[in-house]
């Protein structure tokens, strides 16, 4: 008896154990996470889109507000090219992480002057966060990005 309940913890060990790889749950301890924040943060900053799309997944997505989900690093890289050309200095501050259950919420404030072309020369100061679903490898499987878009608009137009 003592054999079978041995053998039946292992079994269902096993069973279980794709379950809990395959959640989505952050595995990652909280200073993993607060690194691994820093590092994204710094490749917002260094002009190069693809470092931003790094992060994420082959088949990760960023979605910003209410737009269309970017799929994939390459559409990622576009996304983050799109911010980087309209503010040549752009500066991304990382402000704080907060696990909410099987996600994390990255809180950032962007600065920067819209001079890109077809910039207003405005300088901007947004801050927002991001809400991160995590893939089993450690990387970024799904960002929902969110910013008071009426203010980014007030911002950027003088309003």
């Amino acid at each position: 008896m003592y054999r079978t309940s041995i053998r039946s913890l292992a079994i269902a060990a096993f069973l279980l154990t794709p379950v809990l790889v395959h959640s989505g749950e952050s595995s990652m301890s909280d200073a993993e996470i607060q690194s691994f924040a820093a590092r994204y943060t710094k490749a917002w900053c260094s002009q190069e889109p693809k470092q931003v799309a790094s992060f994420f997944t082959p088949s990760g997505s960023l979605k910003v507000n209410d737009g269309r989900p970017a799929v994939g690093t390459a559409a990622i890289a576009d996304v983050a090219r799109g911010f980087m050309t309209a503010f040549p200095d752009l500066l991304t501050k990382f402000d704080r992480i907060e696990r909410r259950g099987q996600r994390v919420l990255y809180f950032w404030t962007l600065t920067g002057t819209n001079s890109g072309p077809g910039g207003t020369g405005r300088r901007v100061r947004i801050s927002g966060y991001e809400d991160w679903k995590f893939s089993t490898d450690g990387l970024i499987a799904e960002s929902l990005g969110h910013f008071d878009t009426a203010d980014y608009e007030r911002q950027v137009k003088g309003l």
